[in-house]
């Protein structure tokens, strides 16, 4: 199979006036090894299902299924999305009957036409961690993540508890699973070239029994232990837990110190701050 250089990249963008805008996140790998590094990366063997969000022109797509996977790629740019059944088939040849296409945006999509296992793709910039979060979210059947991001996001999403990048994606993302940096890509890999690196993440899954209501509830308390950052958690969950007296009986049940701050909580303080409040009357 053949994958897209750079002059294939510039020749399908003016062939169909495409100018990729910083609004939607446009920045298209224009490396055929950069791609088969992300696939290899990935590690998707004995994966046939990969669900990938963002495809653009089809660089990392086409790296999908000359690895042997079934590739059901999500896009919502009409323009792209029109375009991309023509590229996989011109470029994959008989491979091509592995790809389905969903014109859609991430942000909305409900099902696929298979439960995917993987989820590989180089993501928007400007939504990547609400499309990560809600796939997460949707489709229990995955087991394996790789995404490419801004390589401060990426950062963000593997910190550990105590860092200066530890948030709430950092613990949202980590609740699904292991995550970790798997690598970092530079600029010139990609056209138009971003103002900084990327980064690739990792997931493994590892939760497979999901509670929606214990998650939304524990969600809504990582966003209010974070909501003001540099307070105690005391006094950030005051309006969470009903009063900062609430707060402190619902920490010291949890075996937390009322002046500890959000970022020094993992996953599971977090889970047992949770299930405290619901002991706690």
């Amino acid at each position: 199979m053949t994958l897209l250089t750079a002059r294939d990249i510039r020749e399908l963008a003016a062939d169909i006036g495409l100018r990729p805008t910083k609004q939607k996140g446009q920045n298209f790998v224009i490396d055929p090894n950069t791609v088969r590094s992300i696939v290899t990366t990935a590690d998707l063997e004995g994966t046939r299902r990969v669900v990938e969000i963002g495809p653009g022109l089809g660089s990392l797509t086409l790296g999908l299924l000359e690895a042997g996977h079934d590739v059901t790629a999500v896009e919502i740019d009409d323009v792209l999305a029109q375009r991309l059944p023509a590229t996989i088939a011109d470029f994959a040849g008989d491979d091509a009957a592995r790809f389905d296409l969903v014109h859609a945006d991430a942000l909305k999509v409900t099902e696929l036409p298979a439960p995917p296992e993987a989820l590989v793709a180089n993501l928007p910039y400007n939504v990547a961690v609400p499309v990560l979060l809600r796939f997460l979210e949707l489709f229990p059947s995955l087991t394996t993540v790789l995404v490419m991001v801004q390589l401060e996001v990426a950062e963000r999403l593997a910190a550990a508890p105590g860092s200066r990048t530890y948030g709430v994606p950092s613990v949202k993302a980590q609740w699904y699973g292991d995550v970790s940096l798997a690598g970092r890509i530079g600029k010139n890999v990609f056209w138009p070239a971003p103002n900084i690196d990327s980064g690739l993440v990792r997931i493994d899954v590892t939760r497979t029994e999901r509670d929606p209501e214990a998650r939304t509830r524990l969600f809504s308390l990582v966003d209010a232990a974070f909501a003001q950052r540099r307070k105690t958690l005391r006094a950030a969950l005051s309006s969470w837990a009903g009063s900062p007296q609430r707060a402190e009986e619902v920490l010291v049940a949890a075996g937390i110190d009322p002046k500890t701050r959000g970022e020094a909580l993992g996953v599971s303080d977090f889970e047992r701050l949770a299930e405290a409040a619901g002991r706690t009357p």
